[in-house]
C-alpha cells in the first residue's frame, strides 16, 4: 500500500474529482458531514476554515492505493476500515473527512479529503506530510495485514530479476543457434521467443543502442547482462558501420562504433596475451 498527502486551497474542484462518476466512484467513508453533493461538503468544509483566517492551504488531500492484488479483493467496508485506520495513523480523526474509491482502472485507490482546520480553529501542522502519508501508509497496511509497499517493491525487484535472468538464457540461446549471423536473424529469433528487440534511434538517424521488451515489461539490454549491451551485441552478430534493421539501413552511431572497436581489440590483446 501506498500513500500520498498534500496541502490544497481548491476543496472544490478536487472533491469533484474525487467524486466523478466516470471514474466509477462511490462514497466509502465519511465524518462530520451531512452533505451529499462536492459542492454542499465543501461548504461544510468552509463553515469550519472560517474560524481560521490565517491558513489559505486548508484541505488536505490523500490518496490511499492498496497492491492491485488488494485492492480487487477489497470491499466498501474494507477500504473503509482501511481509511479510518490511516487516518487514526496521522491523528486527524477528529476532523471533517469524506473519502471515495476509484475503480475505474485495474489499481484500486482512495481519494480522502480532509478539513486542515479542526473546530476549534486550529490548523493540522503539513510539514514533510508526504513523508508522514508513506508511513501512516505502512502502518496502515501492517495493522490490516496487506501489503506494504517495501514488501511490494521487494516482490517486484525478485520478479524482475527473474524476468532478466529468462532473458539472458533466451539471449544465449539464440546467439548460439546455428546461422545467428547478423542482427535482423537475431531479432526474429528472439522474437520467436516472445522477446521483441527495439533498435533505440538517435536524432541523427543513428542506431546507438537495444531494449528489450518481455512480458511487459521494457528493459535496456545492459541492464540485463553485459553481453546484451549493444557493444557486445554488435561485436558477435555484426561490426560494421551500418546495419540493415527491417530492410533499412541504419548507420551506427560513432561512440558505439569506437565502443565495438575497442572490445575487438580487447579480444585481439587478451588472446595474445594467452598465447
Amino acid at each position: 500500500m501506498i500513500g500520498k498527502g498534500s496541502s490544497i486551497s481548491s476543496t472544490l474542484g478536487a472533491i469533484r474529482y474525487g467524486n466523478n462518476p466516470e471514474k466509477e466512484a462511490e462514497q466509502v467513508y465519511n465524518h462530520l458531514i451531512v452533505g451529499e453533493t462536492p459542492e454542499e461538503i465543501t461548504q461544510e468544509f468552509r463553515a469550519v476554515q472560517q474560524l481560521n483566517q490565517n491558513c489559505e492551504r486548508n484541505t488536505l488531500s490523500f490518496i490511499l492505493s492498496p497492491t492491485i492484488k488488494d485492492g480487487a479483493n477489497m470491499s466498501k467496508e474494507d477500504l473503509a476500515r482501511l481509511t479510518k485506520v490511516f487516518l487514526e495513523q496521522m491523528k486527524l480523526t477528529e476532523r471533517q473527512a469524506v473519502a471515495f474509491v476509484h475503480r475505474d482502472k485495474e489499481h484500486t485507490h482512495v481519494h480522502l479529503y480532509v478539513n486542515r482546520i479542526d473546530l476549534n480553529g486550529r490548523a493540522y501542522k503539513d510539514s514533510f506530510i508526504g513523508k508522514q502519508s508513506q508511513l501512516a501508509a505502512e502502518r496502515t497496511a501492517r495493522e490490516l495485514g496487506i501489503q506494504t509497499v517495501k514488501e511490494a517493491q521487494y516482490d517486484k525487484s525478485v520478479a524482475l530479476n527473474n524476468m532478466r535472468s529468462e532473458l539472458l538464457n533466451l539471449h544465449q540461446k539464440t546467439i548460439s543457434q546455428d546461422r545467428t549471423k547478423d542482427l535482423q536473424t537475431y531479432i526474429n529469433r528472439m522474437r520467436e521467443h516472445q522477446v521483441k528487440v527495439i533498435p533505440v534511434i538517435n536524432k541523427s538517424n543513428q542506431l546507438q543502442g537495444f531494449r528489450f521488451e518481455f512480458k511487459g515489461q521494457s528493459f535496456k539490454g545492459s541492464a540485463i547482462h553485459r553481453s546484451m549491451s549493444a557493444s557486445d551485441l554488435l561485436r558477435s552478430l555484426s561490426p560494421e558501420k551500418s546495419l540493415a534493421i527491417n530492410g533499412s539501413k541504419i548507420p551506427i552511431a560513432p561512440s558505439l562504433t569506437k565502443a565495438v572497436a575497442k572490445k575487438i581489440i580487447k579480444i585481439v590483446i587478451d588472446k595474445g596475451i594467452g598465447i
